[in-house]
């Protein structure tokens, strides 16, 4: 039984005439019995009772013309998503977001996926840190990252999103919290509350690395897993921190974000793997692209009234 066998009888079971149904289907008449006679052969009943002017369904005829109709759908149906699949406009899409990044672009590229492409199913995973969305963009876990470069090696398809500048965490009650901007030489007698070290945290070496270009080293650190955690502790006066700029999207009470006198700039970039196949991770990883541009966020603005 193929799906033109299907066709042809779900055409006759509409039409209940040989002539109108062969007409529809653009076959000949003889062409169109033929089928059907093959249906019946194989299912061993008769489906129509034939007439000289007109054609009825037997019982099993009424029954298999549901099911024909029902194959025929999901068929469509089928066809209608893999049209979109191929397109890029259906599918599933597992997106990893390294912690600062999960505070500006998740957000609003999760809203601009669901509005431009909405039979994608998006899976975002926000506040990671790169060495685990490294490992999970490798393993499959992740279709796309947004992460912290850092020298990657690994062969996949990189592309430099944004430099953004680190700025102070301080408690809110502290001296230099109500200043426009500081030197960071200023936070060198300070305890820091920092990223996971070693391997687990790409930030923490370079606030290091930023606090040795000032001229000291933290006299103690506090490692936390999570950016918001980071900037909790801060606000509860167990240190004061450096962060990406879009950190301050994290509106906590109890801190204060003072930009830097030449403040250092960390990179994020988006990272698919090498070769990638998916259409739909191409459209969303194009969507992630845009949003880091702000290309979305006039509009976002314009459609809350914001002058």
């Amino acid at each position: 039984m193929e799906l033109r066998h299907l066709r042809a009888f779900a055409a006759l079971a509409e039409e209940r005439h040989f002539g109108r149904a062969a007409d529809r289907l653009h076959i000949a008449q003889p062409a169109l019995s033929q089928q059907v006679k093959q249906l019946e052969r194989e299912f061993g009943v008769e489906l129509v009772s034939r007439t000289t002017r007109r054609v009825e369904l037997t019982g099993a005829g009424r029954r298999f013309a549901e099911h024909a109709r029902a194959v025929l759908g999901s068929a469509e149906r089928a066809t209608a998503d893999m049209a979109l699949v191929a397109a890029g406009r259906a599918g599933r899409v597992s997106v990893g977001f390294i912690g600062t990044a999960t505070y500006d672009l998740l957000p609003l590229a999760t809203r601009e996926v669901r509005r431009q492409l909405p039979d994608v199913r998006l899976e975002p995973h926000g506040e990671l840190l790169s060495p685990a969305l490294v490992d999970g963009l490798a393993d499959g876990t992740y279709d796309l990252v947004v992460l912290r470069p850092d020298g990657e090696r690994r062969p996949f398809d990189l592309r430099v999103l944004r430099a953004e500048p680190l700025v102070a965490v301080l408690p809110e009650r502290h001296p230099l919290a109500d200043r426009s901007r500081i030197d960071l030489a200023e936070l060198a007698a300070e305890p820091f509350v920092t990223h996971f070290s070693g391997h687990r945290s790409s930030m923490h070496e370079h606030v290091l690395a930023a606090c040795a270009a000032a001229g000291f080293q933290p006299a103690s650190t506090m490692e936390v897993g999570e950016t918001a955690t980071l900037v909790v502790f801060v606000a509860a006066g167990l240190g004061v921190a450096l962060v990406p700029e879009p950190v301050r999207r994290l509106a906590l009470d109890g801190v204060a974000y003072v930009p830097l006198v030449d403040p250092p700039a960390v990179e994020l970039a988006i990272a698919t793997r090498a070769q990638e196949s998916s259409p739909a991770v191409h459209r969303v990883a194009d969507i992630i692209v845009r949003c880091s541009e702000g290309q979305f966020e006039t509009r976002e603005a314009d459609s809350r009234g914001t002058p």
